[in-house]
């Protein structure tokens, strides 16, 4: 779909089934810009039809970034788009019906973030899951309010410097399954997560995935928003 290394950043994705196959379609940052993207393949997975639609520029002093769409309509039918800028400043916009961006607040004291990746979104709050370059383990709760203050709480105070990237599903009714990527030695790890409760939430290592991970970026496919429940906050 991209040239080698052109997607510096990627949202989830969400992997939608289709009566002709599959419809896929997220968020990329290629160079400076940020797309939306929106992918058909057919039963075979051969691409049928691929949009690229451009939302905006700026992006090249970002980091990470991410989706986040909750839905129980008609009750609380939101999209938030998340991102976290190289000097520390996490910035969340509001994403309209038709596609208008709206900024929902922003908030310092992040710089030493080196990856999150979003584990609970309900009606009052989103939360991400951060590791730091000095090795401690953060959740971040972001409530769904005008006045965008984030109460980041440790799960552990080492040993996760490793990763340059985490990447989050849902896993039971309460629970995540993380996957750790380290790219200066191409491994990655998988580990489970109980409900998140500060430095006493349940972490399992299940050890090293098979394979070599040199991609330059990873996500997450997402199942349709209505099926999409992540509780591991």
């Amino acid at each position: 779909m991209y040239a080698d290394g052109a997607v510096r950043m990627s949202a989830s994705f969400v992997n939608e089934p289709t009566a002709a196959g599959t419809s896929r379609y997220g968020r990329v940052v290629l160079g400076d810009a940020m797309y939306q993207h929106w992918i058909t393949l057919d039963k075979s997975g051969k691409v049928t039809e691929s949009q690229l639609a451009r939302i905006g520029g700026g992006w090249s002093k970002f980091i990470d970034h991410e989706t986040s769409t909750f839905n129980d309509d008609p009750t609380h039918p939101r999209t938030y788009e998340y991102g976290l800028r190289s000097d520390g400043v996490l910035f969340r916009w509001v994403v309209g019906d038709t596609g208008v961006w709206k900024a929902y607040g922003s908030a310092p004291g992040f710089a030493s973030v080196k990856s999150m990746t979003l584990i609970s979104k309900a009606a009052a709050y989103d939360t991400f899951l951060a590791n730091t370059r000095g090795g401690a383990l953060y959740t971040i709760h972001i409530p769904v309010n005008t006045a965008m203050k984030p109460v980041v709480t440790k799960v552990r105070a080492g040993t996760w410097q490793g990763f340059e990237t985490l990447v989050a599903g849902g896993c039971g009714n309460y629970g995540t399954v993380v996957v750790g990527i380290d790219k200066e030695t191409k491994s990655a790890y998988l580990y489970t997560f109980g409900h998140a409760n500060g430095t006493k939430t349940s972490i399992t290592g299940h050890g090293k995935i098979p394979g070599t991970f040199a991609d330059p970026t990873y996500f997450r496919f997402a199942p349709p928003v209505k099926s999409d429940w992540l509780f591991g906050e």
